[in-house]
């Protein structure tokens, strides 16, 4: 079976925001933010927009909007001026699509924009990334207004932060940077930490159903404040259940699992259980899950949790629940075995500069 759902050709689009606030990237710096936030640019969802609503400086955006540049006398600037913005990453990872949406910005829309990467150790302060060594993963390319520009990027090089340019000024909505984490080793040696979280490179590989929202965010970090920040089915009116698979960075020994059902009240699953398997490539053998824990019985509005003692490592972990409704969160904790340890250390070394 192939990754997400069968039968899907690869999408950059569909692997994780890596800028989003939800992975909690950050605005570093910006060289202007007169009229909007550079901090709306990392928002999860979409931009919102009511006419007009005006504030002291002008018609409020639901996004990054600077200042009109000006030339010599007063007139256009030169081609080449433009200002800029600095996104943190939430996790260091491979870059394979960014999304430059200029929603609502129709006469007020950068005329070009490019985009640059860097990848640079610790938590350097604003000042300290002029001096990093920027990439250009996106040429300098016009724009449109009131449209989302996708650039795909061919991957290769991890990346910590990016350097979207805007030409000379105006408004963008959003930036969007997807890609895949990859996750530092040496925060991961030897410790028992979240096997399925984003920020350490797991991720959802397929799921049955996503009427209501997306599968990802039972992975997402911290907690869920409303019910629709996880993941809920449909109702369903069939036989069988609903499930939900999650890939880990590296195989590992799962030994906590917790199954959190906070805010989902009337809409909870019934009953979950959740079996492992050593992946094969992008999918999985659907005939080869081993059990990791029984069907069990779960409570509204509750987080479970659950020690487990598997037979064997596994890098893929299958949650079923019966018959379907909403899971919060998901949290798988263990250690990486010696040969996870030494793939995640390969995948590092690999994608450096």
């Amino acid at each position: 079976m192939a990754a997400e759902d069968p039968g899907d050709q690869y999408d950059p689009l569909a692997l994780p925001d890596l800028a989003s606030r939800a992975l909690r990237g950050s605005v570093v710096a910006a060289s202007d933010e007169f009229f909007a936030e550079k901090e709306n640019l990392i928002k999860p969802g979409r931009a919102a927009y009511s006419p007009a609503t005006f504030g002291h400086k002008g018609q409020v955006y639901d996004g990054w909007e600077t200042r009109r540049r000006r030339g010599a006398q007063g007139g256009l600037p030169p081609s080449g001026e433009h200002d800029w913005v600095i996104v943190r990453l939430g996790a260091p990872g491979v870059v394979h699509a960014v999304v430059v949406d200029t929603a609502f910005f129709t006469g007020n829309f950068p005329q070009s924009c490019s985009v640059e990467a860097c990848y640079v150790d610790d938590y350097p302060a604003a000042a300290a990334l002029a001096a990093a060594r920027w990439t250009e993963i996106v040429p300098r390319t016009e724009l449109k207004g009131d449209t989302p520009h996708v650039f795909e990027v061919r991957p290769g090089r991890r990346y910590s932060h990016v350097r979207l340019k805007i030409y000379p000024d105006g408004g963008v909505a959003r930036l969007r940077v997807h890609g895949v984490v990859v996750p530092d080793p040496a925060l991961l040696d030897g410790l028992t930490f979240d096997l399925a979280a984003l920020e350490n490179g797991g991720d959802v590989r397929g799921c049955s159903d996503r009427f209501y929202s997306a599968p990802r965010n039972a992975i997402s970090p911290g907690l869920s404040r409303v019910m629709g920040e996880g993941w809920e089915t449909r109702r369903r009116r069939t036989g069988g259940n609903e499930w939900l698979v999650v890939g880990f960075a590296a195989p590992a020994v799962v030994s906590l699992v917790e199954i959190d059902t906070s805010g989902y009240i009337g809409n909870s699953p019934g009953m979950a259980q959740l079996r492992g398997q050593a992946g094969t490539g992008d999918g999985w053998d659907d005939a080869g899950w081993a059990p990791l824990l029984a069907r069990t019985p779960l409570l509204p509005d509750t987080p479970h949790r659950f020690r487990v003692r598997p037979e064997a490592a596994c890098d893929l972990v299958r949650l079923d629940v019966f018959p379907d409704g909403g899971v919060a969160r998901l949290r798988l904790y263990g250690t990486l075995t010696p040969e996870g340890l030494s793939q995640v250390q390969r995948r590092w070394a690999e994608t450096a500069g």
